[in-house]
């Protein structure tokens, strides 16, 4: 793809916005909660946690600590023993804790709703307060995780590495009224095609807009090139 301005950056990512609007209209949060502070839980779990494993274990886990007054109480044992199946069990035990206290004793039991305010709990992450934002307390926000991550630098929205880079070159390109719904349908979209090791880019509907299938292209025809070249012989044009 040639190179672009910024306002046709803007352009073809407003148009990636509505064909990803298009192709997955019902893409939402796939984490199940009920209150803010559940979906702030389960947001905590689902690092390096699927999200199918996290709604497996959340039911037992807000059943026995349905707010921060109970959770920031329990037992280290017990808590670790509810969400292993998670991952990172240890170290998550120490973020629920630590982030139910910190809402409890900063803000009176009740999740914060600003991302200035969420982003001092121990545990929650500018991501995290993200996801918070956007789908508990409808305020807009860019949640960059790695399918977020993925997705944007392929589709050449972004050339940083760093999620809070990209998160604000994204707010230059999408309204913000969009930002948790342009979210949403990224992440579904890497979920059902834009795949790390085999991205589906024959059926994908960003095709027409997405420069990554081309240069890959390039790049494995370079190879296969390479790779089709005869060895070189041993000096004297003698072979062994």
């Amino acid at each position: 793809m040639p190179r672009e301005s910024q306002a046709d950056r803007k352009k073809r990512a407003l148009r990636i916005h509505r064909k990803l609007a298009k192709a997955y209209p019902d893409a939402d949060c796939a984490l199940r909660y009920e209150t803010p502070f559940q979906l702030l839980i389960a947001t905590i779990l689902s690092a390096q946690c699927t999200d199918k494993m996290v709604n497996s274990v959340t039911p037992a886990l807000f059943a026995r600590f349905p707010d921060a007054k109970t959770m920031r109480q329990a037992e280290t044992e017990e808590l670790e023993a509810l969400i292993r199946s998670t991952g990172f069990f240890r170290q998550k035990t120490k973020s629920l804790i630590n982030t139910s206290t910190d809402i409890v004793e900063k803000f009176g039991g009740e999740v914060p709703r600003t991302l200035e305010e969420l982003t001092t709990l121990r545990g929650a992450a500018r991501k995290t307060a993200n996801v918070v934002l956007g789908n508990a307390f409808d305020i807009p926000g860019l949640t960059v995780d790695t399918h977020m991550k993925r997705i944007n630098t392929r589709l050449g929205l972004t050339r940083n590495d760093d999620p809070v880079k990209i998160e604000r070159d994204l707010m230059e390109l999408i309204p913000q009224k969009d930002w948790t719904w342009f979210s949403h349908r990224v992440i579904h979209h890497g979920r059902q095609c834009c795949d790390a090791r085999k991205p589906q880019c024959e059926r994908c509907p960003l095709r027409s807009d997405c420069p990554w299938p081309d240069s890959a292209a390039a790049r494995a025809s370079k190879k296969t090139k390479v790779s089709r070249k005869k060895p070189a012989g041993p000096p004297g044009g003698r072979r062994g």
